[in-house]
């Protein structure tokens, strides 16, 4: 048991997905909207949609993550379940203990605001804080977008205008998306495709409502434990299980 805790610890730490997928420090959270990325939805900065992300390394298996995602001028909730995950590199049984042991539900508010993102688990009602990096909690005023329109398809059941969309930051670094641009839901992007050096990343987006979502929804969780890190909350969390309940106090 010892054995399998430490082996599904040292995987959340270091499953790399992301932040933007290819640039995840921690367990399989879906995409980072950071600023490049939120520059895509172009006029829609205020939505509610199901969210399938899908990563395909340059070597290995698609893995797909449904999720639910909530945003707001730059603040973001991602909500997924590791036991709807797909093509997860995780041994047989894995994603059982990790729902056994309060992994499977993953929680992500991203605040700009702060500079931070919070990861968090209801399972072990505790979080960790996270500090974004500088380009993500930049202005919109440090990015600039250019699009071409590459062609006309329907997608997601959506008539859809496909555009190669380059966001360049105030550094120069640009990143290089295809969208397609849903004519009947005020040009939302109902899919992303981003390739990134070590993996392809593409969004689905469905069940899409163009309004605020509730002040509240990008609250931090209540009577959660705060952790200042992720190594530390799981190297926690793990000695309390382990040692059944016995461990060293959060923050």
């Amino acid at each position: 048991m010892k054995k399998h805790l430490l082996l599904l610890t040292a995987l959340i730490l270091c499953l790399g997905f992301f932040p933007a997928f290819a640039q995840m420090g921690g367990p399989p959270t879906g995409p980072k909207f950071d600023g490049a990325l939120a520059k895509v939805f172009g006029d829609n900065t205020a939505f509610t949609a199901e969210l399938e992300s899908q990563i395909t390394p340059k070597s290995g298996e698609t893995i797909t993550m449904p999720g639910k995602i909530f945003f707001d001028a730059g603040k973001s909730r991602i909500e997924i379940n590791l036991s709807d995950a797909k093509g997860l590199p995780m041994p047989p049984g894995a994603v059982e203990q990790m729902k056994s042991m309060g992994l499977d539900q993953i929680i992500t508010i991203s605040l700009p605001d702060k500079k931070s993102v919070y990861m968090a688990f209801p399972g072990l009602q505790s979080y960790a804080e996270t500090p974004l990096p500088n380009a993500v909690a930049g202005t919109n005023e440090d990015f600039t977008v250019k699009t071409t329109e590459l062609g006309k398809e329907t997608v997601n059941g959506h008539p859809c205008v496909q555009n190669k969309v380059i966001v360049t930051d105030g550094k120069g670094v640009a990143k290089e998306f295809t969208v397609w641009n849903a004519t009947d839901l005020k040009n939302f992007p109902v899919r992303i495709v981003l390739a990134e050096p070590d993996a392809g990343i593409t969004m689905n987006f469905s069940n899409i409502v163009l309004a605020k979502p509730a002040a509240t929804t990008f609250d931090l969780p209540k009577g959660y434990t705060h952790y200042d890190n992720m190594q530390t909350m799981m190297q926690t969390e793990m000695m309390k299980k382990m040692t059944g309940g016995m461990g060293l106090p959060g923050h």
